[in-house]
């Protein structure tokens, strides 16, 4: 199913022409109405005249989530406040909160980027969504929320927290598809276990999960634990919200990204130079239809690739892949480059153990040191009398890890479900080296 097949399928060279007439009209609008695009194309001594093809975009340079702290709150807004209907904020645990704005017009296009994805992952007016994505400043709830209105499904804005009265509604209103954060859904599954329900016996059949990096494997759990389909979303505040990009039913191998409204580019996050489809790099959005606040080359810092072989499900859309980390959570281990998805991976091939890791790195003298603790299942746990297979697991993971990441680490095997959960984005590192 496509919910807007006129521009989900377009040919790719009337979607790229759609682009590029876009593309010249948002970079005319933030030149001659934001003070801050104005001064940055003027000192990168290129002017909106210069947009003649698609490729012209990389002469244009980058916004940063930097500029957008220090034009806090409404410096980059490209309307008057009497057209901002909506303002969402990050959360601003690295620094200032990050401000979006939108028009009635945006909260449309929202509406139906969102539709369009639920449509992805098979949902229908008939269907009855369970939205544990918070609400607020927060952008998932609010837009998963209206992005099923659209659609004429039903929607029970649960947000997040409240464990126990979420696994309740889940059980007597009968949901068929939940969003939420992949690591929370886990989090359900565990709570409702312990509550002695079967909870591959509700209704639930499909689930929308992003605001995190997951790997394959994290997707197998939540399948098997719940019994449902698990699809992949992916957005961000600064570029719409959720519903930037999503996987289909048909090849779950990939995000179609709604190339009609965005532009997307993948660059070497460390000299900025375009990459070629198919190259990993950090991902680049530029918008192309949004009015209040539009954004020209934005860097995301996720790292992804794109994909452009044809899709079985008839869109058209480039695909990004799932994103493997950020270039800026990146972890420099002595020297080796290590995401914390490349440690889950190694984790959860391993039978034995939980998909609740922490990863804590810090400094001994001059020597950085790695630490992963990770749950033990209840059975591996309960067989506490059997100590060599837990050093057994132990020595596989430490071998693992420096196998397939060429770092070492220490391991820590913990007791079921001594670590903690979290509602909301999990947080996987501490890093200790900075405290």
């Amino acid at each position: 199913m496509i919910y807007n097949e006129e521009f989900e399928t377009l040919p790719r060279e009337v979607l790229e022409a759609l682009q590029l007439k876009r593309l010249k009209q948002v970079v005319q609008r933030v030149y001659h109405t934001v003070g801050f695009y104005r001064r940055a194309f003027d000192e990168a001594g290129v002017q909106p005249d210069d947009i003649k093809t698609l490729d012209d975009l990389k002469k244009f340079p980058f916004t940063t989530k930097q500029d957008l702290r220090d034009n806090y709150p409404f410096g980059l807004f490209a309307v008057p406040m009497s057209s901002i209907v909506r303002l969402h904020a990050s959360s601003g645990t690295t620094g200032r909160s990050t401000v979006v704005g939108y028009t009635k017009r945006d909260i449309d296009t929202w509406s139906e980027l969102m539709a369009r994805c639920f449509v992805a992952a098979g949902l229908t007016k008939n269907d009855m969504l369970h939205n544990a994505y918070g609400y607020g400043l927060f952008t998932g709830g609010l837009g998963a929320h209206y992005g099923a209105e659209r659609l004429g499904a039903s929607v029970i804005p649960i947000s997040g927290g409240n464990t126990k009265r979420q696994i309740m509604i889940l059980q007597d209103f009968g949901p068929t598809a939940i969003c939420c954060t992949p690591s929370y859904a886990l989090n359900l599954a565990e709570q409702g276990k312990e509550m002695g329900i079967d909870m591959k016996a509700l209704k639930l059949r499909v689930g929308i999960f992003g605001a995190e990096p997951w790997s394959e494997k994290m997707r197998t759990e939540i399948e098997n634990v719940l019994g449902i389909k698990a699809l992949n979303i992916y957005g961000l505040s600064e570029i719409m919200g959720p519903g930037v990009a999503m996987e289909c039913l048909e090849g779950r191998n990939g995000m179609h990204v709604f190339e009609d409204h965005f532009l997307v580019e993948t660059i070497d996050p460390t000299t900025g130079a375009v990459l070629p489809p198919g190259e990993e790099g950090e991902l680049v959005f530029t918008t192309i239809t949004k009015e209040a606040f539009p954004l020209v080359r934005f860097r995301t810092r996720d790292i992804s690739r794109l994909m452009t072989e044809p899709c079985r499900c008839g869109r058209t859309l480039y695909r990004m892949d799932r994103v493997m980390g950020r270039s800026d959570d990146m972890l420099i281990i002595r020297g080796v480059n290590v995401f914390p998805s490349q440690i889950e991976a190694v984790l959860m091939g391993i039978k034995g153990l939980e998909p609740h890791y922490q990863i804590i790195v810090d400094r001994i003298g001059n020597l950085d040191t790695l630490e992963v603790q990770v749950e033990v299942s209840e059975q591996l746990f309960e067989n506490a009398d059997e100590v060599k297979v837990l050093q057994n697991t132990e020595r596989r993971i430490v071998k693992d890890i420096k196998d397939y990441l060429g770092v070492s680490a220490k391991v820590k095997l913990v007791e079921p479900k001594s670590l903690q959960r979290f509602e909301g984005k999990v947080s996987r590192v501490q890093d200790r080296r900075h405290i």
